[in-house]
């Protein structure tokens, strides 16, 4: 898409979203939340049961008016419209963020993270609310972190057991210098491109392949084009749940700890719905046929350590991923 046509599209979208109710202090507020998934994807779901309960709280004087399969355009796109009021939350991919707020690169980072269960210890105490609360600089609030891992690798090529299998393959990567980085560093050539551009890329041959979680893997439907699934789990980044900071500015007081509280339960509402999802999701597209091979793990974590150097080389992240380290 051109620049020209891209600006004019946002432009569109800000104005179609700016005509929807504003939050308020006082009336029924109907909050605008955006999503690239699929209504019933596991995050789609949460915020409709934030929805839900917030209107059981209040009654029915807060609600949430959801924007999901990417509606109102990419990640990019929704991260724009939350930071300037036009939606009011949007969940997004944390490698999204990683270049406009370099805290959250501890989130992306490759084999930082030893299985679902340390990741979720990190997000879920104190430095999880640390890295919610690094967004308010630039526009946003950070309400909550939900899953979205382990990420493994996917291609239309052939099976790949060792980072050197990779070499020449080209790979999707987020929009995010750190995947792109560790793509590269595992041997692929790492291609930028947003999530729902994956699948017809796949299928034109503008890629070889590509890396995410089971369910993304089954819902847009990449299975049924890239059949070769690599056990990877290169990566356990979360996504992250953000409200426009003049939207919750808005609010008052107590329905401002009210929207916190309530976007912290529903990470629960997701993860049972996410955990129940991912094996749905393998059991499908191993009904369909996708070969999933088990990695030399290793020899993969070897390849990226060049990466962790990198984004590791400042006192502040050094420290942090100590920290991170040492959660049990």
């Amino acid at each position: 898409m051109s620049l020209t046509r891209r600006a004019l599209g946002l432009t569109g979208l800000a104005g179609l979203a700016a005509c929807a109710p504003r939050p308020a202090s006082g009336g029924r507020t109907v909050f605008k939340a955006v999503d690239v998934h699929p209504g019933d994807f596991p995050t789609v779901t949460a915020v409709k049961w934030m929805g839900e309960e917030l209107g059981r709280l209040t009654d029915g004087r807060l609600g949430v008016r959801q924007f999901p399969s990417g509606q109102l355009g990419s990640e990019d796109d929704s991260i724009g419209l939350a930071r300037f009021g036009a939606v009011d939350m949007c969940r997004v991919a944390v490698a999204a963020l990683n270049n406009a707020f370099p805290e959250t690169r501890l989130l992306a980072l490759p084999y930082v993270y030893r299985d679902v269960a340390h990741v979720r210890a990190v997000v879920d105490g104190e430095i999880g609310t640390e890295l919610l609360n690094v967004f308010e600089h630039r526009g946003l609030v950070g309400l909550a972190y939900y899953d979205a891992a382990p990420r493994c690798m996917y291609n239309v090529r052939r099976a790949v057991a060792e980072p050197g299998q990779l070499r020449g393959l080209k790979m999707r990567a987020p929009q995010s210098d750190i995947f792109l980085d560790t793509i590269r560093a595992m041997g692929a050539n790492p291609t930028p491109l947003s999530f729902g551009a994956v699948f017809s890329s796949l299928q034109t041959h503008l890629i070889d392949g590509a890396e995410n979680n089971w369910p993304a893997y089954q819902s847009s439907r990449q299975y049924e084009v890239a059949k070769f699934w690599s056990q990877t789990e290169h990566s356990f980044s979360p996504d992250a749940l953000l409200m426009s900071k003049s939207s919750f500015d808005a609010l008052t007081p107590a329905d401002r700890d009210l929207v916190r509280d309530v976007a912290r339960r529903s990470v629960q509402v997701m993860r049972a719905d996410w955990d129940r999802r991912e094996a749905e999701a393998r059991a499908a597209v191993l009904a369909a046929g996708v070969q999933v091979t088990q990695v030399d793990k290793a020899a993969f974590a070897a390849t990226v350590q060049p990466v962790l150097d990198k984004y590791l080389s400042g006192p502040r992240l050094r420290a942090l991923h100590e920290r991170i380290a040492a959660v049990a």
